[in-house]
């Protein structure tokens, strides 16, 4: 009887350490760390964005006098309230996504994911069309990359959470509101076409070597290639 049981414990923990590791494989969510082993200079320059930075803003006592304008408490900890972290991690509330409870360093602060779109559909589409590209200089679609779930036009990402207020302008505004809104200071007013230009918040961008080709597109792709950075080797 002893031997049936502890058979039946190992097979129930395998069976949960498989599904757990299933349920990972499948989520859509993966963390920076995935998107950064090829996208280095990228990801160093986000590091020191405001981006980056988000979640320290919840914090106790940091952002005081933001805090205090917006009528909150400067002394709570604000990590831990689900109404605020969603705008300050990556994929809160969704598959793979940051949570509260087993908080994952590689997805706290709004990164990659967060305006690019979750990446492990499309993650290895990008690597087999770099090394195709490298091989023989053939380029790869970035429809492809658009059917697996990479945005190009991620502005409706941004309003989310910059302009989910109330009497906000964007029309998928909805509870829970953020509080700091251009009433209550008008640094909080948001123009996307504005800000995405904005390495302070976003990152610096550099040439890429133009593995993909088509549409779609983001809208200020060629702008940004024009004057991007050439980043050094091996960084």
């Amino acid at each position: 009887m002893k031997i049936i049981i502890a058979c039946g414990l190992v097979a129930a923990a395998l069976f949960t350490l498989t599904s757990g590791q299933s349920l990972a494989a499948d989520a859509p969510f993966e963390g920076r760390k995935k998107c950064s082993s090829c996208h280095k200079p990228q990801a160093q320059s986000w590091k020191h964005t405001a981006h980056a930075k988000a979640m320290e803003s919840l914090k106790p006592n940091v952002k005081v006098e933001a805090k205090q304008k917006a009528k909150l408490d400067p002394a709570k900890d604000y990590t831990q309230d689900k109404d605020c972290v969603g705008c300050h991690v990556d994929g809160f509330g969704q598959k793979g996504g940051y949570t509260i409870d087993s908080p994952k360093p590689m997805l706290t602060g709004v990164g990659c994911e967060s305006c690019h779109g979750p990446g492990r559909k499309y993650r290895g589409d990008h690597r087999k069309a770099g090394q195709a590209f490298e091989k023989s200089g053939k380029k790869a679609p970035r429809k492809t990359l658009a059917s697996k779930g990479q945005d190009f036009n991620f502005e409706e990402r941004c309003s989310a959470c910059h302009l989910n207020y109330e009497g906000s302008p964007w029309k998928g505004a909805k509870p829970p509101y953020t509080p700091y809104t251009p009433e209550v200071d008008a640094k909080y007013t948001f123009k996307f076409d504005e800000m995405v230009k904005d390495v302070k918040a976003m990152h610096e961008h550099y040439k890429l070597d133009g593995v993909f080709d088509g549409e779609p597109k983001f809208k200020f792709h060629d702008e940004f290639q024009a004057n991007a950075k050439t980043a050094k080797k091996g960084k």
